[in-house]
């Protein structure tokens, strides 16, 4: 397939700036990049790069000051917030930093809530299947306050797959973990790339995580500087 036709993703000029008193600072500033599909990419840059800003605007979870992202095609740029939203679930999987899983809903319901929102029969299946392949199915039941930062994000990251999303963005996953259960994730994220083929785009400041990437795009006082791998 020419490379061409295989673009995913697309930023054109992206800049996200922000009034500071009387004049304005540009957090991220003339960015463009193409990735193409099934990519395993790293954002990196040092805190303050610009990095977590740019993969909010990547996928569609804020909007630029100036530029334009195109995904599969489509310009998502003026999407409205409910044509936003419906792409989020649709097509985009997101696993932060923080968790930020629902403290009501158990392991189980938390990996499920994204395909009950679109009225799929099968969530419970799919969502059993995921638990089971990260090794949390006995721990189904168990609510966030219940388990381990690791198995937090083991269970962020299934929520994130289950609506088989065309990319998963991933801010800083480890970023409230410890070695081992960093390695442990990111040897997930890198299996999982590898078994269903997803894009992944992933912001990190660890130089151990960017050696895992096929791409390392690399952010400085919010400009690109360099982009590995192409």
């Amino acid at each position: 397939m020419d490379r061409m036709t295989n673009i995913i993703l697309e930023a054109h000029n992206l800049t996200k700036s922000y009034p500071v008193g009387d004049r304005t600072m540009a957090i991220l500033d003339e960015v463009s990049l193409t990735i193409a599909a099934g990519q395993f990419v790293i954002i990196a840059g040092s805190s303050g790069s610009g990095k977590t800003t740019l993969l909010t605007l990547l996928s569609g979870l804020d909007r630029p000051s100036s530029g334009r992202v195109i995904m599969a095609g489509q310009d998502i740029t003026d999407l409205s917030e409910d044509g936003l939203a419906r792409l989020r679930n649709e097509q985009i999987g997101f696993v932060f930093q923080a968790f930020h899983l629902v403290p009501s809903l158990n392991a189980l319901e938390n990996v499920m809530f994204p395909a009950e929102l679109k009225q799929d029969r099968l969530a419970g299946e799919k969502a059993a299947k995921l638990l089971q392949r990260v090794g949390l199915w006995e721990r189904r039941q168990h609510f966030p306050e219940q388990l381990s930062g690791g198995e937090k994000q083991r269970v962020a990251i299934c929520r994130a797959l289950i609506n088989s999303p065309k990319i998963l963005f991933a801010d800083e996953p480890t970023g409230n973990l410890d070695s081992k259960n960093s390695d442990a994730i990111i040897d997930l994220l890198a299996e999982l790339h590898r078994e269903h083929g997803t894009t992944l785009v992933l912001a990190t400041h660890s130089s151990d995580i960017a050696e895992r990437a096929q791409r390392i795009i690399r952010l400085c006082d919010g400009r690109l500087s360099s982009d590995e791998g192409m």
